[in-house]
């Protein structure tokens, strides 16, 4: 059971860093890393800076998770359903958000939340600015991180029953890159422009990497649990 537990947190730590480099949140992550970067004067500050924006990403996704998976599981009827058939729901969830990882269906919607609003906050540079920066980045949705968070980490969470410690996780993975970054700065190293050119590389792979097996197990899952195939 705890080694259970301890794969589904590796899990919402690795869905919360693809989030992170995926383009869209890796945009908002740019403005965040250059915000950051303006302590460059003081190396622990800028350490702090990024683990108050880490801090401000992760109370959003607890928060969302105690909205959720917490009001889903203490309706009765709706916990007894997850029980019975979760293991159903997650065969075409997980292929569902394959296909998006993979980009075979163009999802154009996006939520993005205090643009102007995050930017001011960007130019002041404070220490209390980082964390709700972090929190303003977390709102802006895409449909990459919208499947991340909302298909695959919430998924997670209500068979673990989960409201904080898995959403916590994924929140930490979405901002480690940032901390990185800032560490980076406030050493002195200067081949950022390479690293992050890296960094686009490796993330192509590993979407595509994991949207394939996503939806690989989503198929099997459904195989299994729907059409009671290797019961």
């Amino acid at each position: 059971m705890m080694g259970a537990w301890f794969v589904a947190a590796a899990s919402a730590l690795w869905l919360g860093i693809l989030t992170s480099v995926s383009p869209c949140p890796l945009a908002t992550n740019v403005a965040a890393i250059s915000f950051v970067a303006k302590r460059i004067g003081s190396p622990a500050k800028v350490l702090l800076s990024g683990l108050l924006y880490t801090l401000g990403r992760a109370a959003v996704y607890v928060g969302l998770g105690i909205l959720i998976v917490g009001g889903l599981l203490e309706r009765p009827e709706v916990s007894d359903a997850l029980q019975t058939y979760m293991n159903k729901f997650l065969g075409p969830i997980l292929i569902l958000v394959g296909v998006v990882l993979l980009e075979l269906i163009p999802l154009p919607f996006s939520i993005s939340v205090g643009g102007e609003r995050a930017q001011r906050i960007a130019e002041k540079g404070s220490l209390a600015g980082a964390a709700l920066l972090g929190m303003l980045f977390a709102l802006a949705f895409c449909p990459v991180s919208a499947a991340l968070f909302f298909g695959s980490t919430i998924g997670l969470c209500l068979p673990h029953q989960s409201r904080v410690a898995l959403p916590l996780v994924y929140g930490i993975g979405t901002a480690l890159p940032v901390v990185v970054f800032a560490v980076l700065i406030a050493i002195g190293v200067r081949s950022l422009g390479k690293a992050f050119n890296a960094l686009r590389r490796v993330e192509w792979w590993a979407r595509r990497v994991t949207g394939i097996l996503f939806v690989l197990v989503g198929i099997y899952y459904a195989l299994r649990f729907i059409f009671g195939l290797w019961a």
